[in-house]
């Protein structure tokens, strides 16, 4: 119990940097979400169930044209067929005896910045952990999106475009210093970079969605990597 309750704490620790920034980049969503039309509970409800700001947005856009709900559907899978990659990775960091109940809920909070820490933390993953990041971020993209969605056309244009700039800030404040340590993680995040730009400039490849994109690169970066780096768990263990 006391070792659940440390990994709790350790999580809520770790997970404020996180709610901040969902903080403000949901106070966007919220009040694009009243903009589009959505009711504040309506926005709020959206925000507590999906926690995916691309999807959000996207959705947003889907709403506004009035399209089926078979295309929003379709969307929405495309946007977030990532976060399948992204808890595969997790469930490999659980312990095997992990109840299916713990991991069913551990998926929930799947985002890419809980991601990012989860899988930066060493040895196993604890769920409670997860729970701590979640008990912090969800909080913060859901109120973020209640104020916003509340505060309507307060702000002017440019300081929306600020607030949008600021889920890939903190999205580097979490890569950024595991990889200043490890040559490997840097080469991988650089390659991954330089992999997304050519797709997003050649004619063909930019032709495809942003969320089959990032399953591609995703499969080839992470794939060459653990076959070129393979993981030694027998020392980490040791």
């Amino acid at each position: 119990m006391k070792d659940q309750l440390l990994q709790f704490r350790c999580g809520l620790t770790d997970g404020i940097p996180i709610g901040l920034g969902y903080l403000a980049v949901s106070f966007t969503f919220g009040i694009m979400a009243a903009g589009a039309g959505l009711s504040i509970p309506e926005s709020v409800f959206m925000s507590l169930t999906n926690l995916t700001s691309a999807g959000q947005f996207a959705g947003l856009g889907i709403i506004q044209s009035g399209a089926s709900l078979l295309e929003m559907a379709m969307t929405q899978l495309v946007i977030n067929l990532r976060y399948c990659l992204m808890s595969c990775s997790l469930s490999q960091k659980l312990d095997n005896h992990i109840p299916f109940a713990h991991r069913l809920l551990v998926s929930y909070g799947v985002t890419d910045e809980i991601f990012g820490v989860s899988v930066c933390r060493p040895g196993v993953l604890s769920p409670f952990y997860s729970y701590g990041l979640m008990a912090v971020a969800v909080p913060g993209w859901t109120i973020g999106t209640l104020l916003g969605a509340i505060s309507g056309d307060l702000l002017p244009g440019r300081l929306l475009s600020a607030l949008n700039v600021a889920l890939y800030g903190m999205f580097l404040a979490v890569v950024i210093p595991p990889a200043r340590g490890d040559r490997i993680l840097t080469g991988v995040i650089l390659t991954a970079m330089a992999l997304s730009l050519i797709f997003h400039c050649l004619p063909v490849l930019r032709d495809i969605s942003s969320g089959f994109q990032i399953i591609i690169l995703t499969v080839l970066i992470a794939g060459a990597a653990a076959f070129l780096f393979p993981h030694k768990e027998d020392a980490d263990h040791a």
